[in-house]
């Protein structure tokens, strides 16, 4: 009787919170609840995007007192062909040393800039303002060598809004075609990043387009606070390592309303990065939303904190995708993923373990990335391959605490399966494929209270 009453209070505060995974199931099925993201990922995405920080004015508000910067005021052309450089620049430096200040793209137009660090830190509250397009020079061979991985690259920055209805064009047909990737007689090189904004706080990105990155399309790093909405990402799905959010080394950031297409992660968390909240996300083309790589040459790697709620998932390589290599030490935990709609997607559900992304085989070593406390909730679609769930986990260091809860993932032709290697977890409500791989247990539906009031997802 204490062994039923014990479950029960499991999942009364499972379903009631929709965050609380177990840290441990012992032997003796008494569990321990890890609570201490509770609080933190149960934000509503929505309305923390409203927070203090993002609701400064648009530069059109001229009762906020908004000194406008045009970059054409300081000789920037906006044909496409003249180098508008420097322009940037100098208005770059006008804004940044100007309080209450915008920076304008101006619509209509299309400039040319060539690699640039936008340095801070600055005056508060700064606005950056595109409403017309920016694009990079195209051809590799020409590209500045003393910022061989940047294009447009912000750093140092406290409460900034970057904001309009332009578009940031890596122009990056060039980079893609001599990619060691695309064709393995070509030499592998660095390329740069179209957009990344780098060791900031308080950011907001909303409603640009970011595309064709001559590499990864926008980057967060070692950032703060951030919030990402409306934005558009792509690159066509045969584009090289086109990732289109890249996170890492950050705290706190959320990604709300976005559509992301490339020929890589849509989304990628990797190293450092905890509090990551995503909610109505639009994938594909692409690798999928992925945590990882972790490990790589026996590194460490931490990641945890991350929710992703109501997301559709088109033609993807990978669906909800878990990545490490073999030697890596660290964790990846307190990982929720739920109200998910997949189309013909390729291994919907994975944890990989052994991932090698290399020319080469990857020789087996012992120890691992720690995975553990991975919640699978409210999952339904198509899988183009048999294995439709995946937990390829480590024989010394298993994945641990994996949870299925309303799981329905089929196969249009033949039959969907699960594959578990050294997984340990448990299932509940409706999972299929069958998860009776997971080596830990499945609960008796009838110690289930039920919770058909639950919202039923819907496609986005």
């Amino acid at each position: 009787m204490e062994r039923v009453f014990l479950i029960f209070s499991f999942l009364i505060l499972f379903i009631g919170a929709h965050v609380v995974v177990a840290e441990e199931v012992r032997p003796d099925n008494s569990v321990i609840f890890e609570d201490e993201f509770i609080g933190n990922l149960d934000i509503d995405l929505e309305d923390d995007i409203e927070g203090d920080f993002l609701e400064m004015p648009g530069w059109e508000s001229r009762g906020g007192g908004k000194v406008l910067v045009n970059v054409d005021s300081f000789g920037a052309v906006g044909d496409g062909i003249s180098d508008d450089t420097q322009a940037f620049v100098s208005a770059w430096e006008k804004v940044c040393s100007t309080q209450k200040s915008v920076l304008l793209v101006p619509e209509r137009k299309i400039y040319l800039v060539n690699a640039t660090r936008f340095k801070g830190p600055c005056a508060d509250k700064l606005i950056v303002r595109i409403d017309g397009t920016i694009v990079a020079p195209d051809e590799p061979n020409n590209w500045d060598k003393q910022n061989p991985r940047i294009w447009l690259n912000f750093s140092k920055l406290k409460r900034i809004s970057f904001q309009g209805k332009g578009v940031i064009d890596g122009s990056g047909q060039k980079w893609w075609d001599s990619s060691c990737k695309r064709n393995t007689t070509n030499p592998c090189r660095e390329a740069p990043s179209a957009l990344t904004i780098d060791t900031s706080s308080a950011v907001n990105v909303k409603g640009l387009t970011i595309q064709n990155g001559q590499q990864m399309n926008f980057v967060i790093s070692h950032c703060d606070n951030v919030r990402i909405t409306n934005v558009k990402v792509s690159a066509p799905g045969t584009s090289p390592n086109t990732d289109g959010i890249h996170i890492t080394k950050s705290t706190n950031v959320g990604v709300l309303n976005c559509k992301i297409g490339t020929g890589d992660d849509c989304i990628s968390i990797v190293n450092g990065s905890t509090g990551i909240k995503m909610k109505n996300i639009y994938c594909g083309p692409g690798h999928g939303i992925s945590i990882g790589s972790l490990g790589k040459d026996n590194s460490t790697g931490v990641v945890s904190g991350v929710v992703v709620n109501t997301a559709f998932l088109k033609g993807t390589t990978n669906g909800l995708r878990i990545k490490t290599w073999q030697g890596g030490s660290g964790f990846v935990r307190a990982v929720r993923y739920e109200n998910v709609r997949m189309e013909d997607v390729a291994n919907p559900i994975i944890i990989d373990q052994f991932y090698c992304d290399s020319p080469k085989s990857c020789k087996n070593q012992t120890s691992a990335v720690e995975i553990s406390q991975i919640v699978y909730r409210n999952i339904s679609g198509t899988s183009k391959t048999a294995k439709a769930m995946k937990f390829a986990c480590s024989d010394t260091v298993p994945c641990k605490n994996i949870v299925l809860n309303n799981v329905n993932l089929e196969r249009e032709d033949g039959t969907a399966e699960t594959y578990c290697n050294s997984a340990m977890g448990f299932h509940y409500g409706m999972v299929r494929p069958s998860a009776d791989c997971l080596a830990d247990k499945i609960l008796e539906t009838s110690l289930i209270k039920s919770y058909d009031k639950d919202p039923i997802h819907t496609e986005l």
